[in-house]
């Protein structure tokens, strides 16, 4: 029989689930949680402002170009600076950003080069807030049980996404878009407010040595020399491209004329995020022998969605490709982190991030099992990818 005593010195939660870890868990929770209803309400805040297809695309695109621009460098910052003073002010910069959205989409006065002007703005801060976050999370988890800690990491960030898409898209049908951006902005205030707690401590200083350029010359020949490596970028580039003009443009397009508007399309991304909770709930009990392989092979069946959309099919045969897609999605997503795991702090997993965002690319996970182990010289960036 249990006695008291030998409950309260049962621990509360798992060894790997330190403070760092549950402090970002947590707050990639209420970040996800907003950001996608806000993914949504952007979408049709251009159609109600009068905008077609092409517009939708114009916004979209105005995210991805600065984080492309802006990456690098942001992960340069990340490497000099305290990470989570670096988090919090991403954070800051997206929440004023949503707001200002939200405030003219309000007014009903919202204009294409206003709307573009400030997703821009949210993707800049995106591009400074990848790295740091990303090394921040690889640093906090220690051992064999890195695979179920990413795991649960992500199954929490992707039931967010359920959540976040599925009332996001109701909402946006029942009181407009500009009270979902309102909210998105509420959220990045209250995740920053728990980043600014992380502790920093245990990471070393970065040591003395050469300039960026110098770091880049050095990424770049051992990114080039590993065909595996650009071998699964591009592959990711062109299915990022593909799925990224998908879910940003030509879905919002098809559900408002032929699935019935923003609250069914809201679904179909609430199925494809109950799709990646059930693959890392999956990837939690099961960890493949040969993780890349299997993890790029399940790259294959984001072709379906869009297949799906070109028909169109009806919205429960939709949702159902959606959740197959997510589950597939989040088995490469897990397997990604999990092999980058061992090389945390790798100068090259940063470069990599950068080519990946330039391209479309992973945005799950950078590096593979045979990354060299860095000499001391190499550590000079803290290792990241871009997360969603």
């Amino acid at each position: 029989m249990t006695s008291a005593a030998d409950l309260r010195r049962r621990p509360r939660r798992p060894s790997w689930a330190g403070r760092n870890y549950s402090l970002l868990t947590a707050a990639a929770f209420v970040t996800n949680l907003g950001s996608h209803g806000a993914l949504i309400a952007a979408a049709f805040a251009v159609l109600e402002a009068g905008g077609d297809g092409g517009d939708v695309g114009l916004v979209a695109a105005a995210r991805t170009l600065p984080l492309v621009l802006f990456l690098l460098i942001g992960g340069a910052v990340a490497d000099r600076l305290p990470r989570h003073r670096v988090m919090v002010a991403a954070n800051a910069l997206n929440c004023v950003s949503q707001a200002a959205f939200a405030v003219l989409v309000l007014s009903g006065e919202a204009q294409l080069w206003q709307m573009m002007l400030l997703t821009a703005l949210g993707g800049t801060g995106q591009a400074f807030f990848s790295p740091a976050a990303e090394g921040m999370l690889l640093s906090s988890v220690r051992g064999e049980q890195a695979s179920r800690a990413f795991a649960v990491f992500r199954m929490a960030m992707q039931g967010a996404a359920v959540g976040g898409a599925a009332l996001g898209g109701a909402m946006v049908a029942v009181i407009g878009p500009g009270w979902v951006l309102a909210a998105d902005a509420a959220a990045f205030a209250v995740a920053g407010s728990m980043r600014a707690f992380l502790d920093v401590s245990h990471i070393p200083r970065r040591a003395p040595g050469g300039g960026m350029l110098a770091d880049l010359r050095e990424g770049w020949r051992e990114f080039a020399g590993r065909p595996w490596l650009w071998g699964i970028v591009v592959q990711f580039s062109i299915a990022n491209a593909v799925v990224g003009a998908a879910d940003a443009v030509y879905g919002p397009l098809v559900a408002r004329d032929h699935l019935g508007g923003a609250g069914p399309w809201g679904l179909a991304l609430g199925f494809f995020g109950a799709g990646t909770v059930a693959g890392a709930l999956l990837m939690t009990r099961w960890k493949p022998r040969r993780l890349l392989l299997a993890g790029t092979l399940c790259v294959f069946p984001l072709a379906l969605p869009s297949a799906a959309l070109a028909v169109p099919v009806p919205i429960t045969v939709l949702c159902a490709v959606m959740f197959l897609t997510g589950v597939t999605l989040e088995v490469f997503g897990v397997s990604w982190m999990t092999a980058q795991h061992p090389r945390e702090g790798n100068f090259f997993v940063w470069l990599v991030t950068w080519y990946d965002a330039r391209t479309g690319g992973t945005s799950k996970g950078r590096t593979g099992p045979d990354w060299p182990v860095c000499r001391p010289r190499r550590l000079r960036a803290n290792s990241l990818l871009t997360t969603a």
